[in-house]
């Protein structure tokens, strides 16, 4: 049986950039206007980060380890529903 091959280290970065991606594109759309959207997209990528943060060991989520594994999903999945919140209020213009 063969020894698996090593991942690159810059593979364990692909979770972060998905969020940082997704977080970007809810800006965009917050900057075009769409102000029930735009945070309810970067909801999403906040609550991707609380998935990836969860369920991924601590090897593979790159910059996404900040604090202690709970600490980082409660603060990531509080920061979502207060910006779902935002977006269910938020007056369409």
């Amino acid at each position: 049986m063969s020894t698996p091959a090593e991942v690159p280290g810059w593979l364990s970065q692909v979770p972060y950039f998905l969020v940082l991606a997704t977080m970007a594109a809810g800006i965009v759309v917050v900057a075009a206007a769409y102000f029930k959207r735009g945070p309810a997209l970067i909801a999403g990528a906040l609550l991707l980060g609380a998935v990836f943060r969860g369920f991924l060991p601590a090897e593979r989520v790159g910059m996404l380890a900040v604090r202690r594994r709970w600490i980082d999903v409660v603060t990531l999945v509080s920061l979502a529903v207060l910006l779902i919140a935002l977006a269910w209020v938020a007056p369409k213009l």
